[in-house]
């Protein structure tokens, strides 16, 4: 659906050349008697690059009806790739680790995820903010360094590594931040 650039909105994803743009900023100018420009700012939800575009009043964009949809993550195959379930219709799909990023780390099996759609292509993929997940190993915590604000690698469940307290021990279940990866305490 075409949008003149007035009617644009920050956090509307636009197709533009083929790519879609998450408008991140949204700027309306009208200097004294001269026409309307408008400044918008934009991220590639392809290639992640952001760009700033200068448009007049009169410029016609493509929005992009972005469709979210519950998936389950399944398991990870052979070959790097995720493999999902769509909640609803129960059909596999598959995401390349390149596509997920490494965001999977957090993420143990049968867990529920948002899963951004364009048309029938992926584009995106939402975790909750904090995840809980059972420390798998960890450093023992040495005497005098457990009331400091020292900090221990220690393994999560998934494999992926972070750091935490001296207190926390191999077993225990914590809350991790999904889009920082740093440790925010342990779980009730």
């Amino acid at each position: 659906m075409s949008v003149r650039a007035t009617e644009l909105r920050k956090g509307q994803v636009i197709d533009y050349s083929g790519d879609l743009l998450l408008i991140t900023d949204y700027e309306h100018k009208t200097p004294g008697n001269l026409r309307a420009i408008i400044n918008i700012k934009t991220k590639s939800l392809t290639s992640g690059q952001s760009n700033s575009m200068r448009l007049s009043s009169g410029d016609q964009l493509e929005v992009a009806f972005l469709d979210k949809k519950k998936a389950e993550y399944l398991y990870r195959e052979g070959n790097g790739h995720y493999v999902f379930m769509d909640s609803e219709t129960f059909e596999q799909f598959e995401l390349s680790e390149e596509f997920v990023g490494d965001k999977m780390g957090f993420v143990r099996e049968n867990t529920q995820i948002e899963v951004t759609f364009h048309e029938t292509k992926p584009v995106g993929v939402e975790l909750p903010t904090q995840v809980v997940l059972k420390i798998a190993e960890a450093e023992a915590a040495v005497k005098g360094n457990t009331s400091s604000g020292v900090k221990k690698n220690a393994i999560l469940e998934t494999g992926r590594e972070i750091k935490v307290p001296m207190h926390i021990a191999a077993g225990e279940e914590v809350r991790v931040n999904t889009d920082t990866g740093d440790f925010v305490g342990r779980a009730n």
